[in-house]
């Protein structure tokens, strides 16, 4: 997915002034949402996720600070990002947010060593269970809210269930490691049927060109996948996975090693 020179310049000028006024250091600034999974509307906004750390003493405060940044949302961006210390904390969870993040295709800062050990923290976490009950949960609320009972759909909400659904389906396919963020190679990874592959190709097309409120007939093919996925992950969600590795001390390392700004080995 390109950047307009424009927008990534704009972009740039938000975050550099968020590390002036706020004092902080980023160490990556990527796209989340539908420009990152690859399937935008014309009027789709601009996501920037971001994760950063304060300098050393901010941390030795008595009283913990605010660890989440915001800027005011307009009809083109929206700009947020989280601390590094609750980063680390939801990645342990892990959240699978952070695991999308940390996967996405457009980055607009990418400090390559923290988060080379960011990535690599994340490998090792258990990501299944949690990742399961994400999907399997944002698949149902998108389904019975936006598509379920209706003639008409928002195809911008069709999307936002096929993608939940596909991670649940390259979990069953690949249970060793997260579904990636991109749609596309979401969909390399999961071989789907041939008629449902085409349909997704001509609803790719209609939600390029349509803006955010366009809306189109119901996908027969599309909603029985939907359906038996669904059915699918029900099942599995059922059963108790094994608690994963306990990775906080090494967790505890990474983050002294970022906030320091040294070097960090992995254990």
């Amino acid at each position: 997915m390109t950047i307009a020179p424009a927008i990534r310049a704009r972009i740039d000028g938000i975050l550099r002034d968020i590390e002036r006024t706020e004092d902080v250091r980023l160490l990556f600034a990527i796209e989340s949402g539908s420009r990152a999974w690859g399937f935008p509307s014309p009027d789709s906004d601009y996501d920037v996720r971001f994760v950063y750390a304060r300098p050393l003493d901010w941390y030795l405060s008595l009283e913990p600070g605010r660890d989440v940044i915001e800027r005011p949302i307009d009809a083109v961006m929206d700009v947020s990002g989280w601390d590094v210390r609750k980063a680390l904390h939801l990645l342990l969870k892990p959240n699978p947010v952070l695991l999308e993040w940390l996967d996405s295709p457009i980055r607009y800062r990418w400090d390559e060593e923290p988060c080379a050990a960011l990535r690599m923290l994340a490998a090792r976490v258990a990501h299944g269970p949690a990742c399961l009950h994400h999907y399997l949960h944002l698949a149902r609320k998108q389904w019975h809210k936006h598509i379920d009972g209706k003639e008409s759909v928002n195809l911008k909400r069709y999307f936002y269930v096929a993608r939940p659904i596909m991670a649940l389906r390259w979990m069953r396919m690949h249970p060793e490691k997260p579904p990636p963020m991109a749609f596309d190679a979401l969909r390399d990874g999961i071989a789907l049927p041939g008629a449902l592959d085409a349909d997704l190709d001509r609803l790719l097309v209609l939600k390029s060109i349509a803006s955010e409120s366009g809306d189109g007939a119901r996908i027969a093919a599309l909603d029985a996948f939907v359906l038996a996925e669904l059915a699918l992950a029900t099942e599995a969600a059922r059963t108790t996975p094994k608690p994963g590795a306990d990775l906080r001390t090494d967790a505890d390392a990474l983050f002294r090693a970022i906030v320091k700004g040294e070097r960090h080995t992995e254990s």
